[in-house]
């Protein structure tokens, strides 16, 4: 959370005497070395760390107290915006289901470790991924790391205009008619800041005609779990809402 170093950059600089009801603050990769470069320990100071707040709880005090977040606008330059950046992931109660792999062997392989990217390719080998999105045709293109294009939304009245970031997406999977982009967790998540669906969903809205939808995966004992979720309003940051979801448990053949 580095309380003390965050304290002391928007004491630094006087954000808190800035008007987010107009416009947000924005904030140099720069500022933040110059500010804490009397701290001694490296996450104290390293922008990268100070500026990873991929939930609520992983904010300083000080952004928690007053409703701001952070998002990059462009690298090495975020914005500091009052309102709700984060979406609850709500617990799957009602829908579970037995699935039987559509393969007819099995992945002796998926069983060696237990990280989110295994789980998720074992979920899209055993056509579960299809399944739950009713799309035989999916298939995986896009993997990795990449830059999105400009493009502008809104968080409330503010207007945020994002110059180009790298973002990330676990998987992604175009079908004959849609796309469909994944953000994996590998542990019991009650949150996620909507930046990690919001700008691959951006990205790759730009690049293509196809009806590009967003969901988040979970592996969560021996279940499987999938949400989708929407954006009504692409130019809204806080227009994401549920469609579906559902759980399941993977049975080989």
């Amino acid at each position: 959370m580095h309380n003390d170093s965050w304290k002391k950059i928007f004491d630094d600089y006087d954000i808190l005497k800035h008007d987010f009801s107009k416009t947000p603050f924005i904030i140099t990769a720069e500022q933040i070395k110059k500010s804490t470069h009397s701290f001694k320990n490296t996450g104290e100071k390293e922008v990268r760390i100070l500026c990873k707040q991929d939930c609520r709880q992983d904010r300083a005090d000080v952004f928690i107290k007053n409703k701001l977040f952070l998002l990059p606008i462009k690298n090495g330059t975020f914005a500091i915006i009052k309102g709700e950046g984060y979406l609850d992931i709500p617990m799957i109660t009602n829908t579970s289901q037995v699935y039987n792999s559509k393969l007819d062997f099995i992945l002796d392989t998926s069983k060696v470790g237990n990280s989110e990217m295994q789980h998720l390719d074992f979920a899209y080998a055993s056509s579960l991924v299809r399944t739950f999105l009713e799309d035989p045709t999916l298939v995986l293109t896009i993997r990795g790391r990449k830059y999105t294009p400009a493009f502008s939304f809104r968080v409330g009245k503010q207007l945020i205009e994002v110059k180009g970031v790298q973002t990330e997406v676990d998987a992604g999977y175009e079908g004959k008619d849609q796309i469909a982009l994944i953000e994996a967790k590998n542990c019991k998540t009650n949150n996620v800041i909507i930046r990690q669906l919001f700008y691959p969903y951006r990205q790759w809205a730009h690049y293509t005609k196809k009806k590009v939808i967003t969901l988040f995966f979970e592996k969560i004992s021996e279940w499987y779990c999938l949400w989708q979720f929407e954006f009504k309003d692409t130019d809204d940051y806080n227009s994401i809402s549920l469609v579906k979801s559902c759980k399941y448990k993977i049975v080989d053949k």
